[in-house]
This record gives C-alpha cells, structure tokens and sequence, in this order.
C-alpha cells in the first residue's frame, strides 16, 4: 500500500508545461498584488471584516440574527473567508502579547476588542482581506487549465490560461471580498466534476468514491458562495452527465441529488449548525434568477475585454465552420458560458456572467487547439498569440482604472 502512494506522488511532474502554467498564474498574483498595495480601505470592507469575524468569534452577535449584517442569505462563504485570517491574525497578536510590554499589547483591555479600532496596531489588514479570494482566483485560473491541458492538450491549455490571467473582470473580482470568484469557482469545478463522475461511472464502483466526494464539495463551495449557484450547477451538470453517461443515465439523478443535499449540509455547517440562520437562505429572494442578453453585450462591448471578444467570435466561427470542432468537449463549455452569460438576479444583488467566462475561456481554448493541427496551424497560432497579447496590454492599461472602482 506505502509503494501504491508513492508511485501516485512519483507520477506529478513539475515540468515545462508546469512551470508555464505556474509562470501565467504568478502574473495573475502580481498584478492582484500590485492593486491591493494601492488600495485603501473601504465600507465594504469593513462590512466584510466586521461581519466574517463575527461568524467566527462571536455567531449571535444581536438577538435574533446572525451577525449585526443580519441573516446573510445570499453567500456566507466570502464572508466566512474575509473573516478568517484577521481571526487567525488577532489569536496570533493575543499570543505575542504575553512577550511584549504591557503597553505595547494589542489586546488591552480583558474584554472583546475591535481589530478595526486597532487597526493602526496590526499590519497587512487589507492583505488579509483579499488574500483568500487571489487565492481562489489562483484556484480557478488552476482549475482552468487542469481541464483545458486535460482536454485538449499544452497549446490549449496555454491559450485558456493565458486570457485568464489578462482578463480584468477576474482580477477586479479578486482584488475585493466579494462572492463572484467563488461561485464563479464552484460552478465550474461542479459542472466539470460531474462529467468527470459521468465518465467514471462506466468503470468499476469503487472509482466512483472519490469523485462524488469531489463532486459534493464542489456543490458545497457553489452554494456556499452564492446559493442561486447550486441549482445552476446542478441542473447544468445533471445535463451533461446524461449526455454522457450512456447506459448508466438511471443513476445520474439520485447522485446529483445526493451532491446537491450534500452541498446543503455544507452550507448549514457555514452557518454553525443554527437553525435559524441556515432556514433564512430559503426565506429570502437570493435564489431567483431570469435571462437578460444585456449581461453579453456589457461584457463583450467592453474595451477591456477586447482580446477575449475577438477571440471568442473568432471561436465561434471556427466552431460553426470546421466539423471536427463540433464534439461534446467543446460544446459543453459553449452551451454553460451561454446560459450563465444570460442570467441575472432578481432577488440580491450578483453577477451570474462572471461565471461563464471559465467556460468562455474554455470554450475557446478548445477550438483553437483544433485549429492549430489544421493545415494552417501556424497562422491560426500566430494570430491567437496576437489576441492574448492584445488581451495582456488592455488588461495591464486598465489595471490603473480598479484602483477606484
């Protein structure tokens, strides 16, 4: 069992596919960084840091709600994550403490302190605050071309990979605690775990195991974030696991039902278990949804965004004119960024298009990648090459603009 193991970490190689993919997403990071060195506090997050600290220290903090934001119904996981390392911070400058001068304490008092009132005392707040959603932008930007490479190899990979980490939509997301890299993350990493227990359900039984938990965590992290992404990613999964799960289609329901009541669990476990707290998710309008094309023609009208509107039309094109282009692995992406692209919500505030652009970003890395074994590989690489570039200078000309927005 121990050779079994290893062979399985022997087998992860940090090679030269590796080390781009590594180097794109250090960009991405630098250029989250480079933002959050110049940004200033804001209301917002302060609602965030007050709010996410309170669900880890103190979970009634007024009678009746859950926090003094109130009875968050729309997404306990960004807040959950914005309040974790100031927690983690300030249990650390309580434990220093005992080493410095009674004057020099952060906790000065033996009762609850603000770390806002003591602000000017520990270092990196607004570090902190962004840290865990640049964190799961890397997440996503990794996920990305995981299945991007998986599917259709290096140069698809790359071209996926390389519009992620220039398109400022994302980095703008990320750069603010806010739910939509988050869902953005677990739509995606649900729809995509869904086809992959779809594939795996034509093997034996016990290959099932791991992915369904993959899958429940993915539902988990979806809903969590924004609990108008579950059904979006359950419907949309439950889809594509029919299309592929020939012969085994009877079983496809009660699993994406059995994730589904998982992910739930998941989100009453965000809420500590109360009751209360959790039956306000089912109280409110945060889940309601309806379709709007104003979302696409923001997006794709967009300066900013350039690069990835000509990539995508040229996709397009590419998708309709060449039938070895037309197969599920491309289409699936097509379909779920169309559908999320659409949508917008009626009930909380959100952006349900943010969660198509992995699959836009996918989309099109498949089909250039059959592009470029065709006759004319090398221009339709020199121009897509063209795109990203493009895509990389509006991208680093736009970063100036999110300083304010």
């Amino acid at each position: 069992m121990t050779t079994q193991r290893f062979g399985k970490l022997r087998r992860f190689r940090f090679n030269l596919p590796q080390r781009i993919a590594a180097g794109l997403l250090l960009l991405f990071l630098a250029q989250g960084l480079w933002l959050t060195s110049r940004q200033t506090l804001t209301d917002r997050d302060y609602q965030y840091a007050r709010c996410g600290r309170e669900t880890w220290e103190r979970p009634e903090a007024l009678p009746g709600y859950y926090t003094s934001c109130g009875n968050i119904h729309d997404g306990i996981l960004a807040y959950r994550l914005a309040g974790l390392p100031l927690t983690l911070n300030l249990l650390v400058e309580r434990g220093l403490d005992h080493f410095r001068k009674p004057e020099d304490r952060v906790v000065q008092t033996t009762g609850e302190v603000s770390t806002w009132e003591l602000r000017h005392q520990m270092t990196h707040v607004l570090l902190l605050l962004r840290l865990p959603f640049l964190l799961a932008g890397c997440i996503l930007g990794g996920a990305l071309w995981w299945v991007t490479r998986r599917l259709y190899g290096n140069l698809g990979g790359y071209t996926a990979l390389a519009l992620y980490c220039f398109t400022p939509a994302v980095i703008r997301a990320c750069v603010r605690p806010d739910v939509e890299v988050l869902a953005a993350l677990g739509v995606y990493a649900g729809v995509y775990t869904c086809i992959g227990v779809a594939h795996a359900m034509q093997g034996p039984r016990r290959k099932w195991r791991p992915r369904i938990v993959l899958l429940i965590a993915a539902f988990g992290t979806a809903a969590a974030a924004h609990i108008a992404a579950l059904p979006v990613t359950a419907l949309l999964g439950l889809a594509l696991m029919l299309w592929v799960a020939d012969g085994r289609r009877s079983q496809v329901l009660p699993m994406v039902l059995a994730a589904a009541a998982g992910a739930l669990a998941v989100v009453f476990a965000c809420y500590g278990f109360l009751p209360d707290a959790f039956s306000y998710v089912f109280r409110s309008s945060a889940g309601f949804l309806w379709f709007s094309a104003d979302p696409a023609k923001r997006y794709f009208s967009s300066l900013e965004n350039a690069g990835v509107a000509l990539a995508a039309a040229a996709a397009l094109l590419l998708y309709l004119a060449l039938r070895r282009s037309r197969y599920f692995g491309n289409t699936a992406p097509l379909l779920c960024a169309a559908l999320c692209m659409t949508l917008v919500m009626t009930g909380a505030p959100g952006s349900p298009w943010m969660w198509a652009v992995p699959f836009l970003l996918t989309f099109i890395g498949g089909v250039y990648a059959d592009a470029y074994e065709g006759p004319r590989g090398r221009m339709v690489l020199g121009a897509a090459a063209a795109l990203v570039a493009l895509q990389m200078v509006l991208c680093l000309l736009s970063l100036p603009g999110m300083l304010g927005s």
